[in-house]
């Protein structure tokens, strides 16, 4: 009983036992006062704004909670408690728990992040993008290139194109003793040639609520233009396009480049795009947008369905993130399935799938 009364205690705060009559362990009274500091919303002077009680406090949740709700509570104390100096001092960064909100938003900061902190952001920035690719590399990588193999096939070959080694091997069972031979029933072609059969675009929104999508579809991004077999390219927009394909060797100089905020012209991204579909069968254009269309939302659909028209297999992501079920505009996202346009979310670890049956051309959900 007296564990239950110690529980409720903690959860309603000490407001809601002015008597002290439940009783907390010494252990229990350091968890009440970190997450007091926080969720008190009537307290006075909160942390403070001095470096030791911030440091203290990040110290005291990291000893009482795991990893995912220190997360969220320092999330919760930049907004709450409008902590937002503890991403502007480097020995503040440094004891954070990196996570990718974190790196979301010391990339919404970055503007005002002072040059002795910068350093310190970029590397809080670079551990999460390093988790992110250890997490994804792999499952990415042999997702692509084995779609591009599988649909590099080619299943109607002309004589000189016959691949006789393969078609011999998966024809025999056909194998006809009195004629010591193989019946080719199935032929099967030489793959096309070519470095890179297939062009993928990133076309990634970067207004303030992708944040998190921005900072997985940048290292997504990078790992896609390690493989040989596609070309990728990563283009960032809100009221213009910006491409930063350049910056793919490194998924933290592409994320610093990238300037979080700002408005939404999805129109002027695309006919961007469309600048750049120099082979539009063999490219896979992925919109990543909650679609909220800032500038001319019927020019813009129109714009999807050329796009769609001239042979481009065209994805949207509502989303790219773990969390749960995105804020985005119904109204547009029904019009772009109404065009066979595929419009959903994504988590990180379903990219892979989704790309390999998009290299396919196989069909994907609307």
């Amino acid at each position: 009983m007296e564990d239950r009364l110690s529980k409720w205690r903690l959860i309603l705060g000490e407001k809601s036992d002015p008597d002290a009559q439940a009783s907390l362990s010494v252990e229990a009274q350091g968890l009440d006062r970190v997450l007091d500091a926080l969720y008190d919303s009537e307290r006075r002077g909160g942390l403070g704004a001095s470096a030791p009680n911030i440091n203290r406090w990040l110290g005291d949740i990291r000893r009482y909670f795991p990893a995912p709700v220190v997360q969220v509570m320092q999330r919760d104390a930049l907004d709450r408690l409008g902590l937002r100096q503890m991403l502007l001092q480097p020995e503040l960064l440094e004891s954070m728990e990196s996570d990718i909100h974190l790196a979301a938003t010391l990339l919404s900061l970055k503007k005002a992040i002072p040059t002795t902190t910068r350093e310190t952001a970029k590397q809080v920035v670079r551990k999460v993008a390093e988790d992110i690719e250890k997490r994804l590399r792999n499952p990415l990588r042999q997702a692509v290139e084995g779609a591009v193999h599988r649909a590099s096939r080619n299943r109607k070959p002309k004589f000189n194109e016959i691949d006789w080694h393969r078609t011999i091997q998966a024809n025999l069972r056909h194998y006809q003793p009195e004629f010591k031979t193989v019946i080719p029933a199935r032929l099967i072609g030489h793959g096309r040639k070519g470095p890179q059969l297939r062009r993928i675009i990133l076309l990634i929104d970067q207004s303030g609520s992708m944040a998190a999508s921005l900072v997985y579809a940048g290292v997504l991004g990078c790992v896609l233009a390690s493989i040989r077999s596609v070309k990728t390219q990563l283009v960032v927009f809100d009221v213009a396009p910006v491409d930063l394909s350049e910056y793919l060797d490194d998924p933290v100089e592409l994320l610093f480049a990238a300037q979080l905020g700002g408005g939404t012209d999805i129109n002027k991204a695309l006919a961007y795009a469309q600048t750049l579909l120099q082979e539009p069968a063999d490219t896979i254009l992925v919109l990543i947008s909650d679609l909220f269309e800032g500038g001319n939302a019927g020019a813009m659909l129109r714009r999807c369905a050329a796009i769609k028209e001239s042979g481009v297999q065209f994805i949207t992501l509502l989303a790219l993130s773990d969390r749960g079920k995105p804020a985005y505009d119904h109204h547009i996202a029904e019009q772009l399935a109404a065009l066979d346009i595929p419009t959903f979310a994504c988590t990180p670890d379903q990219f892979p799938y989704i790309m390999a049956t998009a290299i396919q051309r196989k069909k994907l959900p609307l």
